[in-house]
């Protein structure tokens, strides 16, 4: 993989990027060092990568990775003042506090099929999931969010 390829790959997949990190940080400045981070690992592991055509899910896998191990760093408890306000407002407020509340083993597989557009088989192995899994908690994350949407 050259240099070239690897920035325009990057490029390419940074809104992707972004929003999965803000899923997982829900923090505009820690999104932004995850993605840094993220970047870096995968530019110094970059040969590890065998098929150029599976760089999204490979890069997804490695921002996932560093977002938690971003999360175990902040380990705290943060006030209701702290937390600030996505930069883009939602199209539908009502679903966007629904999918928020959902826990993040639902919210995630949601993001990555219907927010970007990733295949069941991309997703599960991003999450390192079987895609029975993923469809599994696909469904139950529809189901909470039918049920919290029916209760407004």
């Amino acid at each position: 993989m050259d240099k070239d390829f690897f920035v325009r790959e990057i490029e390419a997949h940074s809104g992707m990027m972004y929003r999965v990190a803000y899923t997982i940080l829900r923090d505009d400045d820690a999104c932004k060092d995850a993605l840094q981070d993220a970047a870096l690992k995968a530019w110094e592991k970059r040969f590890t990568l065998r098929e150029e055509r599976y760089f999204r899910t490979w890069i997804t896998r490695i921002l996932i990775n560093t977002c938690y191990d971003t999360q175990k760093k902040r380990r705290r408890i943060v006030s209701l003042d702290e937390i600030r306000e996505p930069q883009v407002a939602p199209p539908d407020l009502s679903l966007a506090l629904a999918l928020q509340s959902l826990p993040e083993k639902l919210r995630l597989p949601l993001v990555l099929c219907y927010s970007e557009g990733m295949t069941y088989q991309e997703a599960a192995e991003t999450l390192h999931l079987p895609v029975a899994t993923l469809r599994g908690r696909i469904a139950r994350a529809k189901g909470e969010l039918r049920k919290e949407l029916d209760a407004e």
